[in-house]
């Protein structure tokens, strides 16, 4: 750390702050001037300059001065990087056993930490986000509620807090983006006000999980932001009263919410608004107001906190939204009418053209297209389908017909008996708020269409493959005019939305959509299923049908513990489930009963598929008891589902494909769809929306868990065959590099995770480090250490494994590289580090720093005859002869590709290399003795071939002891002609080479040199140091880590 001048101050006065440094900073500095010593003058500047930072996050805190002082201890205690930030903390009690070990927990943005000092006893724990298994509340023999934190090795049980519900929450919800940051980053988009880590406060985090539930709460776009939430009451007309609730505001929405679950919800978009007004304030209506929207409907709120604040942000959101709707407009006013005013040159010429060319869409439902009529009498069917719609206007002209109607239990039973075929496609667009995502983009989907048809993509092939396989009994199916929609609302949506693309099931889904909505209609109903009712189904791993199917398992134990007990296995009926949630039952149930099941899970999301599928175990419980193994059970299902009918249905039956290809004779239960979804209700229909999201991420986690230890088994058994580690070691080994891959992404951002780690690449090549993280790497797990040329060395071996130069490398690479370090035989070790010192591992921008070689080790005097203790002589002539003959005929034998020569200045940094290696060895001199004769025997070999080639010889006698400042050419040896030919034309000047052959025959004539690439090496110790402080891997960058760190 250098000294800083008296003249370097100017500098700070320039670019800092002219009134913040004299009275921050200078005052600090007076001792230093007067006593003319400045060598803590920079450290002190940078130490104001980051409290002053850490200032301004603490006063984002509850109380600012215990979180400073919080800070400053979690710092000096676990000394991490600087950009690991500190969310909040908590005083707590970690249990070791039945012990209770009092200290404090400290929650970053990366981590969970855990520091006790007790009876001079110091206890330093560090658990990764990432590394969390499971996380949940539970209870102890001891602690009536307690927080347990499980990795992969070791259980943490946390209790004592002062208000643990807090604590669990922010906890959850570190966890969840944590890993979903790291390991989900296919699909998943971190909040705005979370993209930079280090910014990221308790308040942020509560301000994301209020947010998750209010989206999903009114089945909102997940770009929603609320904004506020405000006790209040609504006047509801039906029943003549004001019902206590809550209103949530966000850019397009104002909602409400009764206290009471389920007894009235309201959603308005404020494009509906037509005005807000603030009434009298009276002792009767204290606060109100009035919202008056389009359709003639108003209502009133009362009893408001802070009315003022609320009523101009809702003006100040109406405003936006009208200064947006009048610029689209303009936009496309002005877009059309320089489209009328080209056209009026070539309309003459084009109009046949276009179309032809432009597709046209469907301004109709499928099912009108292609009624059809059930074997009843058309009266009684169309009786019952009469009453059900005289039941519906009533209701409408009680509690509203469009996106704003109140949201009541009673249209909870009215949907649950079945909406009407006339009503049901206008009905899901309401539901389900499609249509006011429509309305806020008119032709939005022409226009994709006439770009998205035509264009060639693997989409569009699986598009086209699973076109007839969609709901193929369907006569609308058996058309072109069905089976042209489908393909055109298919192909736009995954030009739309391309990290979607398209998925199997979303054919099925799509179809049943354009049987009762138009087209365009039934293309908003796709965008608002997978993007907001079904959030990550859709996708390469379907993740979220699979933390469904987790959270499923969960509620069939706590719902039916009696199914639970006799089936211990449970993960059989829940992967039996996958189908239900991702085809909402239209591929297992008859499509006139699977509709229903459609129009529950429109008004009420995931829940009602949760609820039913509960409902249908419920029914076959018995059975299923009973039943011997998984096959039997799954037919017991697959047969229940076949036989649930919908007899009030004006269509004629239509199965599913499975049961028109099934004759069986004998004769079933047939199980009436409203009886089975009324059960539903009545008996698992209490599950509010936040038990089911807190129980999504709950086992999100455990299901990216389980996906990332999948990874990890398939990884291993690819590389296993190509090394000779063990599989423990080969394990270990993946862990510490995939460790090195996540500790980059904790503190570098999250610009280059995507580049370094992708889900959807096959199994091997998920997971890459660069150039950085590989060196880290190697100074850890190498048993080539080489000092100051380790990072060299590690450079070169980079270049050499990164093959397609993308400046990334993968696991296999990389074991392999380590395989031949620990495992290789002499001759692969040689070759390996001999390619490390010829292009491309050796680029012309390394820099050759002066080598210990050139010395008189390097001398080409030295006679090549060394007396042995015992009095022997060792003729290097004349083994080097012999075992050059051998090489070149295992050569012919295995017909390798031959290894380029090497030049005099990669044969210098190679033998540099060779004397580094040997650098603390315990056979330090014997082996620098042995390395300087076999380095002066090669550089006569190679000024020997120079010479040759220089004089046009074709071939050379080794130079003897008496004759080695001269070539003796008598003696033809045509292994040490292919040895010293120039690569290059006679015509051109020769360079100095060797061969690797020459080299590895050198090598093997020393005894101590083949001892030292032959004796065994141990990895298990080099592991088992990572594994007791991973992060040693960032010493470079967070200095020591302190000891007794623990995960």
């Amino acid at each position: 750390m250098g000294t800083v001048r008296p003249s370097s101050l100017v500098v700070w006065w320039e670019h800092w702050m002219p009134f913040w440094i004299p009275m921050h900073v200078l005052p600090h500095f007076a001792y230093y001037f007067r006593s003319l010593d400045l060598r803590f003058t920079r450290p002190l500047l940078v130490g104001l300059i980051a409290e002053e930072t850490s200032s301004k996050l603490a006063e984002q805190e509850e109380d600012p001065e215990k979180f400073r002082d919080a800070l400053v201890k979690f710092e000096s205690r676990f000394n991490f990087s600087e950009a690991e930030k500190l969310v909040t903390f908590y005083s707590c009690c970690c249990w070791k056993g039945r012990v209770p070990r009092q200290g404090w927990l400290y929650l970053s943005i990366n981590h969970i930490c855990f520091y006790s000092f007790f009876l001079g006893k110091e206890l330093k724990l560090v658990i990764p986000w990432v590394d969390i298994q499971k996380l949940e509340r539970a209870s102890n023999v001891l602690m009536a509620d307690i927080i347990i934190v499980t990795t992969h090795e070791k259980e943490r049980e946390f209790s004592m807090f002062l208000d643990i519900n807090e604590v669990f929450r922010i906890m959850e919800q570190l966890a969840d983006v944590a890993v979903r940051r790291l390991l989900d980053n296919e699909v998943f988009e971190l909040d705005p006000n979370l993209q930079e880590p280090t910014q990221i406060t308790k308040r942020d985090l509560e301000a994301r999980a209020q947010n998750g539930f209010f989206q999903a709460l009114f089945k909102l776009p997940r770009k929603e932001k609320l904004h506020e939430v405000v006790d209040c009451c609504l006047w509801t007309p039906f029943i003549r009263c004001h019902t206590a609730g809550k209103i949530y505001t966000s850019d397009r929405y104002l909602c409400f919410a009764s206290k009471e679950d389920g007894l009235c919800n309201v959603v308005i978009p404020l494009k509906e608004v037509v005005s807000v007004e603030k009434m009298e304030d009276t002792s009767l209506l204290p606060n109100p107001i009035i919202i008056s929207i389009r359709h003639q409907m108003a209502f009133q709120f009362i009893e408001l906190k802070d009315r003022d604040s609320l009523v101009n942000g809702l003006l100040y959101r109406l405003q936006e939204i009208s200064s947006s709707t009048l610029s689209a407009r303009h936009n496309d006013l002005k877009f059309r009418q320089d489209c009328f005013g080209n056209m009026n040159i070539m309309v003459n010429q084009s109009e046949d053209g276009n179309e032809k060319e432009k597709p046209s869409l469907n301004a109709e439902a499928l099912m009108a297209m292609f009624h059809q009529t059930g074997t009843e009498s058309p009266d009684a069917g169309m009786s019952r389908e009469q009453i059900k719609e005289r039941l519906w206007n009533d209701h409408f002209a009680e509690y509203g017909r469009s996106v704003c109607m109140f949201r009541t239990e009673k249209i909870q039973k009215l949907v649950a008996m079945g909406i009407p075929e006339s009503l049901r496609g206008e009905l899901w667009l309401v539901f389900s708020d499609a249509v006011t995502e429509m309305a806020s983009h008119p032709g939005y989907y022409g226009r994709l269409v006439e770009e998205s048809m035509g264009k060639c993509c693997l989409a569009n092939e699986e598009i086209e493959r699973d076109l007839h396989r969609s709901l193929p009994e369907h006569p609308a199916f058996q058309n072109e005019t069905g089976i042209a929609a489908l393909r055109r609302v298919l192909t736009a949506y995954a030009y739309r939305n391309p990290k979607i693309g398209y998925c199997q099931s979303m054919n099925i889904l799509t179809s049943v959509l354009l049987l009762y909505a138009k087209e365009e209609e039934a293309f908003w109903l796709l965008v608002a299923v997978c993007e907001r009712m079904l959030p990550d189904y859709f996708n390469h791993r379907v993740i979220g049908a699979q933390v469904d199917q987790s959270v499923f398992e969960e509620l069939i134990k706590e719902r039916l513990p009696e199914l639970a007990e006799h089936i211990t296995d449970l993960s059989t009926l829940a992967s039996i489930s996958l189908s239900w949630f991702l085809t909402l039952f239209i591929s297992i149930m008859p499509l006139q009963s699977a509709v229903n099941v459609v129009d529950c899970f429109f008004y009420d999301g995931i829940k009602a598929i949760f609820q039913i599928g509960l409902a249908i175990l419920d029914a076959t419980a018995v059975e299923l008891c009973n039943s011997k193994d998984d096959g039997q059970a799954l037919m017991i299902l697959s047969r229940f589902l076949e036989h649930v009918k919908n007899e009030e249905s004006p269509l004629p039956p239509i199965g599913n494909l499975h049961s028109l290809l099934n004759n069986e004779q004998e004769v079933y239960p047939v199980t009436d769809i409203a009886d089975l979804i009324r059960d539903s209700y009545e008996k698992f229909g209490n599950n509010s929306v936040e038990q089911i999201e807190h129980l999504r991420c709950k086992h999100r986690i455990r299901v990216l868990q389980n996906h990332e230890e999948t990874t990890k088994q398939n990884v291993l058994r690819v590389v296993a065959p190509d090394v000779s580690f063990v599989h423990e070691e080969l394990a270990d080994l993946y862990d510490m590099y995939k460790r090195e891959h996540l500790i980059s992404c904790y503190w570098e951002g999250i610009s280059s995770t995507l580049e370094r780690h992708d889900p959807s690449r096959p199994y091997a090549q998920q997971y890459k480090i660069d150039s950085q993280q590989f060196k880290n790497l190697f100074r850890l797990c190498s048993p080539w250490t080489c000092e100051a040329h380790t990072e060299v060395l590690a450079e070169r071996i980079f270049r050499l494994l990164d093959e397609n130069v993308d400046g990334l490398i993968e696991f296999k690479a990389f074991a392999c590289c380590l395989d031949i370090m620990y495992y290789g035989e002499m001759n692969e070790k040689i070759k390996f580090l001999y390619r490390l010192h010829i292009p491309p591992a050796l680029s012309e921008n390394d820099q050759d720093c002066q080598s210990p070689l050139k010395g008189p080790l390097l001398s080409t005097t030295r006679p090549l005859k060394i007396s042995k203790t015992n009095g022997e002589k060792k003729d290097y002539q004349k083994q080097l002869k012999q075992m050059l003959k051998d090489l070149a005929k295992e050569k012919e034998k295995n017909a390798e590709k031959e290894l380029p020569k090497m030049t005099q200045r990669e044969f210098i940094q190679f033998c540099k290399t060779l004397y580094s290696l040997f650098h603390e060895d315990p056979e330090e001199n014997d082996l620098y003795q042995s390395i300087a004769t076999v380095t002066t025997l090669l550089l006569q070999i190679g000024e020997v071939g120079l010479r040759s080639s220089s004089s046009g010889s074709t071939s050379e006698e080794f130079p003897t002891v008496d004759q080695q400042n001269e070539a003796s050419t008598s003696d033809q040896d045509s292994v040490f002609s292919d040895a010293v030919k120039s690569p290059s034309s006679s015509l051109s000047e020769p360079d100095w080479v060797i061969s690797f052959e020459h080299i590895l025959a050198s090598l093997l004539t020393e005894q101590s040199l083949v001892n030292f690439f032959e004796k065994p090496l141990d990895l298990k110790c080099k592991l088992e140091a990572v594994k007791l402080n991973p992060y040693s891997l960032k010493t470079n960058c967070m200095g020591t880590v302190p000891s007794g760190l623990h995960s």
